[in-house]
């Protein structure tokens, strides 16, 4: 008897232990997504793409602010799984160029972005070529956003390339939208970096001004980057990633939602749950 009681206590123990390591081994890792902490747009599409995976995936994910050149290398060495925030082919061309070996490129998740400068609808100039002659209208200044930002270096070279005798003022993408809406008010002319998708363009009638030189260059692509390893990590989460791209018009309502205050994941479940059809489209 006592035999067979130790028999059944070992076969109880071996079963716990099975069944223990099963559900390890079920257990999905959490996905760690960078996006730029200040850019409308990669706060978006990273809280939607987030969201997704959650509730249709079934992966925790962590979302971690960083600035650009951190998130690219952050992916590059495995700290972060993804980003979705990789504005290419010019806005990000350095950091692609010195990681391209240690990420993945599953393609754009959204198409025709832009960089440039961007002034009133109204503004009495349609190129960069006009800026010099009407310096005096402008102050001869520029607001831009974080110092490091692709769009803050080329619009440095644009500054030497069209002989501008303007000031290019750092700031943030809070502080730039925030001097751009006082403009706005007082109807007073302005220039600010900027780009698009951004909620400014569904807020404010802008333009962005012309560049013959190219110097900021033609309409770019923000491409979803993952480190190698996700694939083997956490495979229906790639698989979505390659399916996942906005059509032109959709991410406006998550950002401009944000920007009037509500919280980024509740912008983020409201559009999930109004376009369910686009999202099966992505996670089939």
């Amino acid at each position: 008897m006592k035999a067979m009681r130790r028999l059944f206590v070992l076969g109880a123990v071996s079963a716990a232990l099975a069944a223990s390591m099963g559900a390890s081994a079920d257990t999905k890792p959490t996905i760690k997504i960078g996006y730029v902490e200040g850019w409308d747009d990669s706060v978006a599409t990273s809280n939607v793409a987030a969201r997704i995976i959650e509730k249709r995936l079934g992966y925790q994910v962590q979302l971690v602010p960083v600035a650009a050149g951190v998130m690219w290398q952050g992916v590059a060495r495995g700290d972060l799984d993804a980003t979705l925030s990789a504005w290419l082919p010019v806005t990000h061309g350095a950091y692609w160029n010195n990681f391209k070996s240690k990420v993945v490129n599953l393609g754009p998740n959204f198409n025709d972005a832009k960089i440039g400068l961007i002034v009133p609808e109204n503004a009495d100039v349609s190129s960069l070529t006009d800026l010099e002659a009407k310096k005096a209208e402008f102050d001869s200044r520029i607001v831009g956003i974080d110092a490091g930002a692709g769009v803050m270096q080329k619009t440095s070279e644009a500054i030497k390339a069209y002989n501008l005798d303007y000031k290019l003022m750092p700031s943030s993408g809070s502080a730039m939208t925030a001097e751009l809406a006082r403009s706005e008010a007082a109807k007073k002319p302005i220039i600010v970096t900027g780009w698009k998708p951004h909620w400014m363009f569904a807020k404010y009638k802008l333009k962005f001004l012309e560049d013959p030189k190219k110097v900021f260059g033609e309409a770019e692509h923000v491409d979803s980057v993952v480190n190698p390893e996700l694939e083997k990590k956490a495979p229906p989460v790639v698989a979505f990633l390659k399916k996942f791209q906005w059509k032109p018009g959709e991410i406006d309502s998550v950002m401009l939602a944000t920007q009037n205050g509500e919280k980024p994941a509740a912008a983020a479940d409201a559009w999930i749950s109004s376009h369910g059809d686009r999202v099966d489209s992505w996670v089939k």
